[in-house]
Order: structure tokens, then sequence, then C-alpha cells
């Protein structure tokens, strides 16, 4: 199925590196949101649909209609292995953005994860998958599929841009998006802070040993 004809896409656009993206995802969100002057993460609302998701790639961005996912179908066309779909689908809830079966389809295709500003379904299904994914809702009703939308340009998500080749970590406390421009110095960054963290625990130990 495709929906070429009702989804503008944006020009090819470069990815932050594999080796980058994988050691930001080393890091807890909270620490790298401490490394980033605690901003650029997404509000509470959207929050993962299973206890324990966790994931970190490169953002695939879609902008949607309220509540119709045609264009978060033809994203599979354009999404390669470590990349994490990044939906704005204006924090819609009424109808499902992303069920089991586009879960299984972005999986299968090296896709790490998805963050939605809208609903999804089939909660158990992808917590079974162990397919990382971050939502507003769950509904069990299902989208519509007349676009039109938008693939590759930036999206606002949960409060926060992301543009195509940003890096997205997320994990049980939420998501953050770190800008391709900034993520080495935000990897030099939340070192010093995680080290920061390991003094501070080392003194307490030390203090109440």
């Amino acid at each position: 199925m495709s929906f070429a004809d009702r989804v503008r896409i944006a020009e090819p656009w470069r990815r932050t590196s594999a080796e980058l993206t994988a050691a930001l995802g080393g890091f807890a969100v909270a620490n790298i949101g401490d490394a980033m002057e605690r901003l650029g993460m997404c509000d509470g609302g959207i929050a993962a649909v299973w206890s324990g998701a966790r994931a970190v790639g490169t953002v695939l961005p879609v902008l949607t209609s309220s509540g119709d996912n045609a264009a978060v179908i033809e994203a599979l066309e354009y999404a390669r292995e470590g990349d994490l779909l990044v939906v704005n689908g204006f924090g819609h809830t009424h109808r499902a953005l992303v069920g089991d079966q586009l879960a299984r389809r972005f999986a299968a295709q090296g896709v790490t994860g998805a963050v939605i500003d809208g609903a999804v379904r089939d909660r158990d299904t992808i917590a079974a998958l162990r397919f990382p994914v971050w939502a507003r809702a769950t509904t069990p009703a299902g989208p519509f599929k007349n676009g039109p939308g938008v693939i590759g340009e930036p999206v606002a998500v949960g409060g926060i841009v992301a543009s195509a080749g940003d890096v997205v970590v997320a994990d049980g406390d939420g998501v953050i998006v770190v800008p391709a421009a900034r993520a080495a110095a935000v990897l030099a960054a939340v070192r010093d802070v995680v080290a920061h963290e390991e003094r501070l625990h080392s003194e307490v130990a030390a203090a109440y040993s």
C-alpha cells in the first residue's frame, strides 16, 4: 500500500553516526537532560507504553493529520536501520496511529522504537514484541488513511522540535531529543554529569559507612 501521492517527502537528510548515537544511548534521559541545561525533553504526557522500554535512534520525523496514519505507513519506505520513528499526531488521542502490525514492520526494518504525540493501540502485543513505544495515550480505535502528511521535515513532539537525523533517547522517565549539531558536545557533557554524580554517591557511601 503506497500513499506517495498524498504524502510530501523532504530532501534526503543526514543521520548522526551510529557510533555517536549508540554512545548517547548508554546514558539515562535524566542525565542527558542535565547535560542539556534541562532542555529538550518531551512533556510528561508522552510515556512508555510498556514498563522497561528503552531506545535510542536517529529521528525519522513524520507529520500526520489528526487520527490519520497514511504518512506513518509511507514512512516504511524511508526507514533505515537505527532510525527511531517520531510522529507529530497533534496530540490526538481518539484514534491510534500505530498498532501491532506497524510495530512489527518497523521493527523488522531495524527501526529502534517510536515516539508518538498521539495514540497507539495493541499495547499488550507491542509489549510482548518488546518494541519500544512512547505515546500520549492508548485507544482501541483505528486510524483513517487519507493523508495528507509529511516525512522528513522537522516536527513538534511533546513540545520539542525533532529534526531528521537528530538523536532520540527514551527510557522510563521519558524522551529527550539531542540536536545532531550538538550530539558530540552533549556526549562529552553527560559524561561529566555522570562522573560528578558518581563522586557524590561515593561521598554519601563514605559518610554513612
